[in-house]
């Protein structure tokens, strides 16, 4: 089967429907996202604090990000992989295009999301030009952050309202395939979707985008309590995976692992070669 592409993101935009995406960022995440049966998967920029333990999203590059990625289009068959631009990767459109193309060429994915409204536009409109599938972001945007204390909502007054439905406007026009929306008010986004010719995909902006992204450490519960509210945590892995850790290394401590169905048996031949070895 083929893979799935943008343009099943705009079908479902034109016929009312709704679509689910997550982040991976290596063969288990990856997996369970297409086992699952969701058809789109970000390679996103989050994998800097769920995977590699860095305190922020801007401290992974490009290097990180393709090599991730490639594992990700390796470990599925039908999910459209999204390569999410790291911070400084699209300063302008000569970098952006270099970066774009690692990203497609190098490790196989259909699609690149970066961050930013009309002072974005232009960089997606070059990207777009040159065959690139782009998704943009707006809202929260986390590369944008660093001199926030922590994620704030985006677009609670009427004129941060007015600039930010100017900033999907450019980038529908721009040519972006799908617009993310992260942490603004529920009434926003839906306002923004129903302004729109293409898909929003929300994070934190309530149910009226087209699609939702979630990042999975989030969704299952991998870290504990850090997953933000607007996650939506679906299950505590975490606690299930210590619990058998902890079953385990009791077992092994105390002599009752591993038993005899974890090894293998020597036959007669070799016991009997055994107790000639020297001493």
């Amino acid at each position: 089967m083929a893979r799935h592409t943008v343009a099943d993101m705009r079908t479902a935009h034109a016929a009312g429907s709704h679509f689910a995406v997550v982040t991976a960022w290596d063969r288990p995440t990856a997996e369970f996202a297409e086992a699952a049966g969701v058809q789109f998967i970000l390679v996103g920029d989050s994998l800097a604090q769920v995977a590699l333990g860095h305190e922020s999203t801007v401290r992974v590059g490009m290097s990180e990000m393709v090599h991730h990625t490639a594992a990700v289009v390796r470990s599925t068959s039908e999910a459209l992989v999204i390569g999410d631009m790291p911070f400084l990767s699209y300063v302008d459109a000569p970098t952006a295009a270099e970066n774009a193309a690692r990203f497609i060429r190098d490790a196989g994915a259909g699609a690149v999301k970066l961050e930013g409204g009309v002072s974005a536009a232009p960089i997606v409109a070059a990207l777009v030009r040159s065959g690139v599938p782009v998704i943009g972001h707006i809202g929260f945007t986390p590369q944008s952050s660093l001199n926030e204390s922590k994620p704030r909502a985006k677009g609670r007054l009427p004129e941060a309202a007015a600039a930010l439905l100017e900033d999907a406007i450019a980038l529908q026009e721009a040519g972006a395939s799908a617009i993310v929306i992260e942490l603004v008010p529920r009434e926003l986004a839906a306002a923004i979707t129903s302004r729109l010719r293409i898909p929003t995909i929300g994070i934190g902006a309530g149910g009226g985008c087209t699609g939702q992204v979630q990042v999975l450490p989030d969704l299952l519960g991998l870290l504990g309590a850090t997953a933000p509210r607007h996650a939506g945590r679906v299950a505590n892995l975490r606690d299930e995976a210590i619990t058998a850790l902890t079953s385990w290394r009791e077992s092994v401590e105390s002599g009752l692992f591993p038993t005899e169905a974890q090894g293998i048996s020597a036959d007669a031949t070799l016991i009997a070669a055994l107790n000639d070895l020297p001493r």
